[in-house]
């Protein structure tokens, strides 16, 4: 047991509050009646109709072939919100794109483009419905969202494989930069397994780098392969001056494929936990026989962590604090800080064993834990939860 002067509790109390709340906050908004995650859509992954093999037509011919089969399914939104400011009343717009990608209507799209919308707007060419948001997730910033348009005005964006990209592949964005609707650009994978974050902190897994030309306004729509499949949502640029520098990242498919037929039946993403307050290791100046991980600050009752016997730190009759687990790995994969804890459970499903490997008593050990859905009580009432 690692034991630690009772005066150094409130030092790790902050700590773990801090990195929790900054690196690894768990949402709880949804309660416990969503326990499973949804099974799958039927997304197209066909290349689009009319688009010559890329290894036998000119650039320039691709070029206008994806553009022509696949610029009908890029949507122009609008998202309005109403302000009662005394000061500055009145209507605030913005704009984005977004991927019609089924036959009922909806659209993937960014989250920070939908996210606070009073009213949203959909233009296909010169056509404008009205939509609403069927679900969004923070995590990914991704979102969908749906309009009741004729199904000839429907033309799906259909997916493609973003896990088999190379660096150097063609790429072709289309979108609604500053408003000019249905603008194309062209360019390559720049890199792949880019490290960006959602506007809420949370870590984008695999993100693709480009340098077809990505705007503001660029947000939500496709990243599409030489043969028009979608192979990732435009999401942000790195930009000092605010234009584009040829620099832009988008979410990859796979993201969008395993987390949309979450947003579309259940409306948000409930994603397996431990129902742990964690701290990250190397943020406490305190010395263990670890350097990284991440050690449980509090395990939540009728939790998955309870279940499996997972401990948190606690005091002692004479006053000591006696540090508790400190997870180093789960499923053989390393766990260094809250992001890798993040990452590793946003890819497993509830009611799977998982194998954590933990320090305790100065020794690994590895304890299987079953991921329980959230039975609402086990963590609900705080964001520091994971």
């Amino acid at each position: 047991m690692y034991r630690v002067s009772a005066r150094l509790i409130l030092s790790v109390a902050l700590i773990s509050a801090i990195s929790a709340a900054g690196l690894v906050y768990f949402v709880e908004r949804y309660g416990s009646r969503v326990a499973e995650r949804a099974t799958g859509a039927a997304f197209s992954e066909a290349p689009p109709a009319g688009i010559t093999a890329p290894t036998v037509a000119s650039d320039e011919q691709n070029n206008i072939e994806v553009y022509r089969a696949v610029s009908p399914g890029v949507v122009f939104i609008t998202s309005t919100t109403f302000s009662n400011d005394f000061f500055d009343p009145g209507e605030r717009e913005g704009s984005g794109s977004g991927s019609v990608i089924d036959e009922q209507g909806h659209i993937l799209t960014n989250n920070h483009v939908v996210e606070g919308a009073q009213r949203l707007t959909v233009r296909f060419g010169e056509n404008t419905y009205q939509a609403r948001v069927v679900g969004r997730d923070a995590d990914t910033d991704l979102a969908v969202i749906k309009v009741d348009a004729p199904r000839e005005r429907l033309k799906a964006v259909p997916f493609g494989d973003s896990d088999r990209l190379i660096v150097g592949q063609k790429v072709l964005a289309i979108g609604n930069p500053f408003g000019l609707a249905r603008t194309l650009t062209t360019g390559v994978i720049s890199g792949l397994q880019r490290p960006i974050r959602s506007r809420n902190n949370r870590p984008i897994e695999g993100a693709i780098q480009t340098d077809a030309s990505i705007n503001p306004g660029n947000s939500g729509g496709p990243l599409l392969d030489s043969s028009g499949r979608m192979i990732g949502i435009n999401t942000l640029i790195y930009s000092p001056g605010g234009g584009s520098v040829g620099v832009g990242f988008a979410v990859p498919i796979q993201i969008a494929k395993r987390i949309v037929p979450q947003l579309i039946t259940s409306g948000a993403v409930v994603r397996p936990k431990l129902g742990i307050v964690p701290y990250n290791v190397r943020n406490l100046q305190v010395r263990l026989p670890v350097e990284e991980g991440v050690g449980i600050y509090q395990v939540y009752p009728n939790s998955s962590a309870e279940a499996a016997g997972l401990r948190g730190i606690k005091q002692s009759p004479d006053g000591e604090v006696i540090l508790g687990d400190i997870i180093l790995a789960i499923d053989g994969e390393k766990i260094v800080d809250g992001d890798d804890l993040y990452r590793v459970l946003d890819k497993r499903q509830f009611d799977e064993v998982v194998q954590v490997e933990i320090l305790r008593d100065n020794r690994r050990t590895k304890i299987p834990v079953r991921l329980l859905p959230d039975n609402g009580r086990g963590g609900g009432r705080r964001r520091l939860d994971e």
